[in-house]
């Protein structure tokens, strides 16, 4: 039976299985995967135009930097073959086990461990297992999220979500709704509609802030410096580093940036959208309050004949095609959804130590909510990548991974050491971390609007973390133990707690190894 379990082997499982092995040295775990092959959104998100909005040095690990990136932003394909390479080269395939998805997992009081159970995806066969760690990288973005439209399942022509791309559908001469128009949209949008005989029609509920493209080819100057230069390459991520944290501290946290900003915004996306459709495409809500889009050729697209934006609203879907909010009936044989994800639903049934799951938890608290986005009260030796409050609209999620993973790995250790039996997070902590957060979010830009980053578009901000990463990293560049109810086994874990309880505020080193992880987080090592 492994010591750890790892539920998903997309860029956060994998992630913590190469942390696993090369600072820990630790191989006794197992990655249960519910799909044919590991990458998790980038093995899923096949639609066109699929790419990272993030500049793609500061979008791979730290450990594994690649000087020979085509362009600044990674495609889908490019990402997938990343991570496949990574997990060929940490022989990560060798302890995953594919095609298994877990159907849930509990608590064991008395054995202080996790009986998992799981189900293999083509034939049903069930197993059993134990694991004294659950480390869940399930993602944020995972569960695609289908709007609540009256007849949606009605519609007789070809009907998918945009994370779920059918390639076996052949647009041409389709007439095809678009139904979103977030991210996924605005990337494949300009593609689809490159073939003059795909008829689209947008359907938008709310304009998007779009930014200038940002995306450049390197050139074969810059990909040899890339690889011979010593420390070019990280000096360019760091760049990028603080780039994204200037951005925080400006856009998301000065009104008077914020509305100069805005101003740029409306004025470019005025000169470069067809006239007629400036009335609903300018953003009557804060800049940055929403998930800021970058322009891939979809402003330019809009001048096409053949796509047309729909501001009236859907009413319901019947089986030829849609009716709007306005009584117009029309009709299509295709429909995409780009309607995002179900970001505020936890899809694990894990039962802690009083018989709860964690949904059940989160519905108890108004949302999701996490300490530091990692440990859940009432959930021994469970730890979430990408937890509660940790999605980030300005930096790279491979950053906030990293420097969650090695928060993580602070734990693991005692536990597979035989130091410590099992790590459970107070309710107190939980309770002072969120009210913390939730402080600071009140004063922050994205409460002044309905997002995916509130529970139910309505609800507390649960997605979004209200700060830079260094302040992140700042809160995790140790344990504070007692936030945590430890089981320990020896007194040699008691000594070592105390030790580093003085170690912490006497020791300067503390402070500038801090310093240096977060610069090694940001170059890379």
């Amino acid at each position: 039976m492994p010591q750890i379990v790892i539920v998903g082997a997309g860029i956060g499982g994998v992630g913590v299985a190469i942390a696993l092995k090369r600072q820990l040295g630790f191989e006794d775990f197992v990655i249960y995967e519910k799909g044919q092959d590991i990458g998790g959104t980038w093995r899923d998100n096949i639609y066109p135009g699929a790419s990272s909005d993030v500049g793609i040095h500061f979008y791979s690990l730290s450990t594994d930097l690649k000087p020979d990136w085509p362009s600044t932003h990674g495609s889908q394909e490019q990402i997938y073959d990343y991570w496949r390479k990574l997990a060929t080269k940490y022989n990560i395939y060798s302890r995953a086990v594919l095609n298994r998805l877990v159907v849930s997992a509990e608590w064991s009081t008395t054995e202080e461990l996790y009986h998992v159970v799981t189900e293999d995806v083509e034939s049903g066969a069930r197993f059993s297992t134990t694991a004294k760690i659950l480390i869940s990288a399930v993602g944020l973005l995972h569960v695609p999220r289908l709007p609540s439209i009256p007849g949606i399942f009605s519609f007789r022509g070809n009907l998918f979500h945009s994370a779920r791309w059918d390639t076996g559908v052949d647009l041409a001469g389709k007439r095809v709704a678009v139904i979103g128009n977030g991210t996924s949209a605005v990337q494949f949008i300009p593609l689809i509609s490159e073939d003059a005989t795909v008829h689209i029609t947008e359907f938008c509920r709310t304009p998007n802030w779009i930014v200038p493209p940002i995306r450049a080819d390197f050139s074969p100057l810059w990909k040899w410096a890339f690889q011979h230069i010593p420390l070019a390459m990280r000096t360019y991520r760091l760049l990028l580093y603080l780039r994204s944290e200037m951005i925080y501290l400006t856009i998301f946290s000065s009104p008077r940036i914020r509305s100069r900003s805005s101003a740029l915004l409306k004025r470019y996306i005025m000169a470069t959208a067809p006239k007629e459709t400036h009335g609903n495409l300018l953003p009557d809500y804060a800049l940055g309050c929403k998930r800021i889009i970058i322009n891939q050729n979809y402003l330019e697209s809009l001048h096409r004949p053949n796509l047309a934006l729909n501001w009236d609203g859907i009413q319901s879907i019947y089986e030829d095609g849609i009716v709007t909010k306005t009584g117009d009936k029309i009709s299509f044989d295709v429909m995409i959804f780009a309607t995002g994800f179900a970001a505020d639903r936890y899809p694990l049934t894990v039962v802690g130590g009083a018989g709860k799951t964690v949904q059940e938890y989160y519905d108890s608290q108004g949302g999701p909510k996490a300490y530091l986005g990692a440990t859940v009260p009432g959930f021994p030796n469970l730890f979430l990548l990408g937890g509660p409050n940790l999605g980030t609209g300005h930096t790279s999620a491979i950053l906030t991974g990293e420097l969650q993973m090695g928060y993580i790995l602070k734990f693991v250790k005692p536990i597979v050491d035989g130091l410590v039996s099992s790590f459970e997070v107070t309710t107190e902590a939980t309770d002072a971390y969120n009210d913390l957060i939730q402080r600071r979010l009140e004063r922050s830009v994205f409460v002044e609007c309905l997002s995916w980053y509130r529970t139910d578009g309505e609800g507390k901000v649960s997605s979004i973390f209200p700060g830079p990463m260094l302040l992140y990293g700042w809160w995790v560049r140790r344990p504070r133990w007692s936030d945590y109810i430890v089981k320990a086994k020896t007194a040699q874990w008691e000594q070592k707690m105390r030790r580093e309880k003085w170690m912490a505020y006497l020791s300067p080193m503390h402070y500038l190894s801090f310093v240096l992880g977060c610069f090694i987080s940001c170059i890379g090592a």
